[in-house]
């Protein structure tokens, strides 16, 4: 689940993405660095949380994350409910 994940993002920082001020003739990429880096983050404390054995765990409560909380959001810490 959180790898499937991950490799959905990394696919979405491939496509490339058209600039505002760019003209139908002229294509540009445009990199959200503080985007990536965020999300990179979150997919490193999501790892190291699995690593030990917290990742099914809301850091606040200290219960269970339900399924369906993971699967809607492989990088969530806690339970929205």
């Amino acid at each position: 689940m959180l790898w499937t994940w991950i490799e959905t993002l990394s696919a979405d920082y491939s496509e490339p993405m058209s600039s505002p001020e760019s003209t139908n003739e002229e294509s540009t990429t445009l990199i959200d660095l503080d985007a990536i880096e965020r999300d990179l983050a979150d997919v490193e404390i999501a790892l190291s949380r699995l690593d030990a054995g917290t990742y099914w765990v809301d850091e606040i409560s200290g219960q269970p994350l339900p399924d369906a909380v993971l699967e809607a959001n492989p990088l969530a810490r806690r339970n929205p409910a």
